[in-house]
């Protein structure tokens, strides 16, 4: 049922249809959910993700050794998936928890980039700026309504987006029995136009989050839905920037 009602408004399992539902409305204005609050900690956010990055960065460029940054994506992962589930299921957490989580997805995003930036030199900024360029462009598209959230609109999305994550957990179920999927991780022209789709999914989730935070602030949430919303988002542009990654270095495979 949990599973279920993540993926009822948005493919992102933080911000679903059930996020400010039955939420107490904050009495005093301090104590409620803002947008500026929210941006705050989000920024944070980043800042603690792109700090414990540097560290299996330099590391990996210091020893040029893949193996001795080879810990660090593997806490960075675990550690983001486990932190992330608890915070999806429980929102009261996020004040918490939010920053370990980030501080291991900057530990996994950073070794995982160190490795692609030395096989393709400038690939890691490539993908941070295009990241970085889709949320602002996305942002004002939906600021200024040019892109509506309709039921319509928020259906697509997220029935796209369970489609991708079957797909990936199909992947990786075949690869336990060592039968690989080339459609997902070959350079051919098959493999560059999904792995476009998949960047386009990923960053139309980006309106949805910008909906649900806005939604609720509107309905005047507890201030500590501040970091569950930054921590939503931060969800999703580390799916984004992954997928710009992988996209980027199946062109340079050409």
């Amino acid at each position: 049922m949990e599973i279920k009602n993540w993926l009822t408004r948005t493919g992102n399992p933080a911000l679903n249809d059930k996020t400010f539902a039955g939420l107490p409305r904050a009495t005093l204005a301090g104590d409620a959910m803002t947008l500026q609050g929210t941006v705050n900690k989000s920024f944070l956010l980043l800042v603690v993700l792109l700090v414990a990055a540097l560290w299996p960065w330099s590391q990996f460029f210091g020893s040029g050794n893949a193996a001795a940054i080879a810990p660090a994506i593997l806490i960075g992962l675990i550690g983001g998936l486990v932190l992330g589930l608890i915070i999806s299921f429980k929102a009261t957490l996020a004040p918490l928890l939010s920053i370990p989580y980030a501080a291991c997805e900057g530990l996994a995003i950073g070794g995982i980039s160190a490795v692609l930036e030395k096989r393709y030199p400038g690939i890691a900024i490539q993908a941070v700026g295009l990241t970085f360029g889709v949320m602002a462009a996305l942002l004002l598209a939906y600021t200024t309504g040019l892109i509506r959230v309709t039921q319509r609109f928020r259906a697509i999305v997220v029935g796209a987006t369970g489609a991708i994550l079957l797909l990936y957990l199909a992947s990786f179920v075949l690869g336990l029995f060592h039968v690989s999927v080339p459609f997902l991780h070959s350079g051919s022209p098959l493999s560059i136009g999904i792995s476009l789709v998949i960047v386009g999914v990923a960053a139309l989730n980006l309106v949805l989050n910008f909906d649900l935070i806005y939604t609720g602030v509107a309905q005047g949430a507890p201030r500590y839905m501040e970091w569950y919303g930054a921590f939503g988002l931060l969800v999703t542009l580390v799916w984004l920037y992954m997928e710009i990654l992988r996209l980027l270095g199946q062109v340079r495979q050409r």
